[in-house]
């Protein structure tokens, strides 16, 4: 197929004119959804995209107008790495939340070298989870930064501001907050903590690591609703993310 090129405004509307052709063409072939077969299947091979890539080019943008019918403040890159950093924190927050049987925080028998046996808590289990939900907490301070998108921004400073109202009883089981407001954890301080105070912090419920995890999970969310804004006309010739009429559009193709 000859490669597209040197199309104006004219052509473009002719082009698309025939989107709002009667139920049949001027062909005699039958129309779908408006759509005749024959742009239909111009469509499906991606040439709309291709058309519009050479119209919209770079060097030829008129007033700022780009082939994508985007309103998303993120691109889908950045919405995708917020997006999963939130899960991730949502997942560690969670695994300390847990109660029951499952519960990091319930006692445990352990025998020494020497067959001594002592109960209480498993420190190298709680000392895991803890370490994941502080990088956990960290890559998604990162990766909200990327935004550009208020929600995201302000779930992300509640987060920091609940570290920040918390500080002291974080400091307490060898945890600090740095200048550039992620976390760190001091695992020789954090074994000599007292265990029940880690409990109190992270599973007891409207406690600092439930308010993260509910943070968390806002974020997710509006990276998700963001995403859906995200209506771009990819090289196959389809949309991503498009509203309710592109989505019947696609699944038909």
């Amino acid at each position: 197929m000859a490669a597209i090129s040197a199309y104006d405004s004219s052509s473009i509307g002719i082009l698309f004119s025939s989107l709002n052709t009667s139920s049949t063409s001027k062909t005699g072939t039958s129309d779908w959804l408006g759509i005749s077969y024959i742009d239909y299947a111009t469509i499906q091979s991606g040439s709309y995209y291709k058309l519009l890539s050479a119209y919209y080019d770079e060097n030829r943008n008129i007033s700022g107008v780009t082939p994508s019918t985007s309103t998303a403040k993120d691109d889908t890159k950045t919405l995708a790495s917020i997006e999963s950093a939130a899960n991730d924190m949502k997942e560690s927050a969670a695994a300390l939340q847990t109660k029951g049987s499952k519960s990091l925080f319930n006692e445990v028998t352990i025998t020494d070298e020497d067959g001594n046996k002592t109960t209480g808590y498993d420190t190298d289990a709680i000392y895991k989870a803890v370490e994941s939900f502080v990088s956990d907490y960290n890559s998604l301070i990162d990766a909200a930064a990327e935004s550009d998108t208020t929600n995201i921004l302000r779930a992300a400073r509640n987060m920091v501001n609940y570290s920040s109202v918390n500080e002291r009883l974080l400091n307490k089981i060898g945890i600090t907050i740095g200048s550039d407001n992620k976390l760190s954890v001091d695992e020789e301080a954090f074994r000599k903590a007292d265990m029940s105070q880690v409990q109190s912090l992270f599973q007891d419920r409207g406690g600092y690591g439930y308010q993260v995890m509910t943070q968390a999970s806002l974020i997710e969310t509006y990276a998700k609703s963001e995403a859906m804004k995200a209506n771009t006309y990819g090289s196959t010739g389809m949309y991503t993310y498009n509203y309710t009429t592109g989505e019947l559009y696609n699944s038909t193709i």
